[in-house]
């Protein structure tokens, strides 16, 4: 590594957003919203957009153990008698938006189940709920449904069930091969229950398979890094997402099992980036977007080839979807003028949603500015490049905070079009964070979020 890159390191190894929205939720304006406000904005964007599909996240936030280095909101149980009456609300908060959108087929275009560990639902429950899901609606025909799995959870029954469902894609949360990294982390599966979900999968027909992947986690070496990389190279998934790990021990004390000691910072973290990266790159895949591979002939190749990739709360996806609706405790929800979140636990959850109403408990409208710098940060963490116009008033303000990483290589400007450089593509939170208004409007005391690098 050069002392240049050295240097950029130490400069912006600071704290960032991931950017799956604008304004991130730290920053949502309370005061613009209410829930009455977010029906009248579904139903607005529904009424002038429905024919392009609704996307449909469903949150199933069971575990039957903690993986310390998750960040997602979690219920660590092993009681699965909670699996009926959670899909029972699950259906419940669905039909209310069903009933005020008014709509007796509504066109579904995605369909995702995230976690919490969707495979901790037996088999037959995940069944009635895509049921319930689609019953009396549209499945459009270039639709694509995804599921997240444990490897270790994941049954043929499982796979079979929800291929039946209409479900073509999963995503196997891998994370590290590395038995000293797994029982730090709390992830237990070996090579083998990812190889037999890969082979029961390609038997029943799914056509995507996505793994997971995290570097900067306790203990990871560059020489264990390569191995797990190497391994996962083996099985050749269509997708790999190669996520840099966030700690946030002051919101997830489970990363309290470890310490800063245990894990690899800035120059080190980094390099373990770049060999993954470097392996990945020379097996074939192409990098579509940040910490994002696939082979050239998946469909989110293709869309960033197209210049079609889109980010949203569920990460990158290959269409965009005016309207997602996010399901269950902790979703968020996105009428691409208005966000709101789910309340976070499980009783409140299902004491609104029984009380027949929508279990949202915040959110922002968004105003004429934050649509025009959601489009630039949409466009740099898509596209790599986006078009400023210099005729709004925070304008001036973005090119000011542009001109640090314009000195350093990170970043190009040519007549008015931003351009991220290929050393740049390495930083690309911390570009978007020099479009991010909202960030500098309103500095925390306490952090918020991980570090960029």
């Amino acid at each position: 590594m050069t002392k240049k890159l050295n240097d950029l390191i130490q400069r912006y190894n600071v704290a960032a957003p991931r950017y799956t929205s604008y304004p991130t939720v730290p920053y949502w304006d309370q005061q613009t919203w209410s829930p009455d406000t977010w029906v009248e904005h579904v139903r607005g964007q529904f009424n002038v957009s429905s024919e392009q599909g609704v996307s449909l996240y469903v949150h199933l936030p069971f575990c039957e153990s903690l993986c310390t280095y998750c960040g997602c909101n979690t219920r660590i149980t092993r009681n699965h008698r909670v699996e009926t009456p959670y899909i029972d609300t699950l259906l419940a908060e669905w039909k209310l938006y069903r009933d005020f959108l008014g709509s007796s087929g509504i066109p579904i275009r995605e369909l995702h189940l995230g976690g919490g560990t969707p495979t901790f639902f037996a088999p037959p429950q995940l069944q009635r709920l895509v049921t319930g899901l689609l019953e009396g609606n549209r499945v459009l025909p270039d639709s694509a449904f995804s599921f997240e799995a444990h490897p270790a959870n994941t049954t043929a029954e499982h796979l079979q069930v929800l291929y039946n469902g209409g479900f073509r894609r999963l995503s196997l949360g891998i994370q590290d091969f590395d038995i000293r990294v797994q029982q730090l982390i709390n992830r237990k599966q070996t090579e083998a229950d990812v190889w037999r979900v890969m082979e029961e999968a390609r038997h029943i027909g799914y056509t995507s398979i996505n793994f997971d992947l995290i570097y900067g986690l306790p203990l990871q070496t560059p020489e264990s890094v390569t191995d797990t990389v190497k391994k996962a190279l083996a099985m050749r998934p269509e997708r790999i997402s190669f996520y840099s790990y966030a700690h946030v021990p002051w919101m997830k004390p489970g990363q309290r099992r470890y310490t800063e000691a245990d894990l690899p910072k800035g120059e080190d973290k980094l390099k373990l980036y770049q060999l993954g990266k470097e392996h990945i790159l020379q097996a074939g895949y192409v990098d579509v977007g940040m910490d994002h591979f696939a082979l050239p002939k998946d469909a989110l190749c293709q869309a960033a080839e197209a210049g079609q990739l889109h980010r949203n709360f569920m990460g990158y996806t290959d269409r965009y979807t005016p309207l997602l609706i996010g399901l269950g405790v902790s979703s968020i929800s996105d009428s691409w003028t208005a966000f709101a979140q789910n309340v976070k636990t499980v009783e409140e959850y299902r004491d609104l949603v029984n009380a027949g109403k929508l279990p949202v408990f915040k959110g922002h409208v968004l105003s004429p500015a934050d649509l025009v710098i959601r489009r630039y940060i949409l466009d740099i963490m898509c596209r790599g490049t986006t078009l400023l116009d210099r005729d709004t008033p925070q304008s001036a303000a973005i090119l000011q905070r542009l001109s640090p990483l314009l000195d350093d290589g990170l970043v190009q400007w040519e007549n008015n079009r931003v351009t991220v450089t290929t050393q740049g593509a390495a930083f690309l939170r911390n570009i978007c964070m020099a479009f991010d208004e909202r960030l500098y409007e309103k500095q925390y005391e306490q952090p918020v979020f991980s570090n960029a690098v």
